[in-house]
């Protein structure tokens, strides 16, 4: 029986290792958190905000994907779409989720990233 999600991971190039931790931690509002030291002398980084943790992991011929991606819930998306734009970021608006509020933007290295938020379903029922 499944649980929990753990974690999402994440490719990037040799190398990204400062540009990700400036867009996770300094763009996103992530903190960054300490890999096992088995696992760091591969390089990349992990990220945690709250609960979601993302690892971004280096991989030799990296292609950022052009479809999958995480889904990340944020309180207050227009406030936090504002702040990703300040910073640089793409934030592409999508309004095809029933009962959300979302946007796509990308990390430092291409990676797809969406944004969303739950919005109240205000409808013609009864009293309304």
């Amino acid at each position: 029986m499944i649980t929990a999600l753990d974690h999402v991971q994440l490719a990037a190039p040799p190398g990204s290792e400062e540009r990700l931790r400036a867009y996770y931690v300094g763009v996103l509002g992530m903190t960054e958190i300490p890999e096992p030291a088995a696992l760091a002398v591969r390089g990349g980084c992990w990220f945690q905000a709250g609960a979601v943790q993302l690892h971004l992991g280096i991989e030799d011929g990296f292609r950022p994907s052009r479809k999958a991606h995480p889904g990340l819930r944020v309180a207050g998306i227009q406030a936090y779409a504002v702040r990703l734009e300040a910073q640089g970021a793409p934030v592409t608006w999508d309004a095809h989720l029933p009962g959300h509020r979302r946007f796509y933007s990308e990390d430092p290295v291409g990676n797809r990233l969406e944004f969303l938020e739950p919005v109240a379903i205000t409808g013609s029922g009864p009293g309304g």
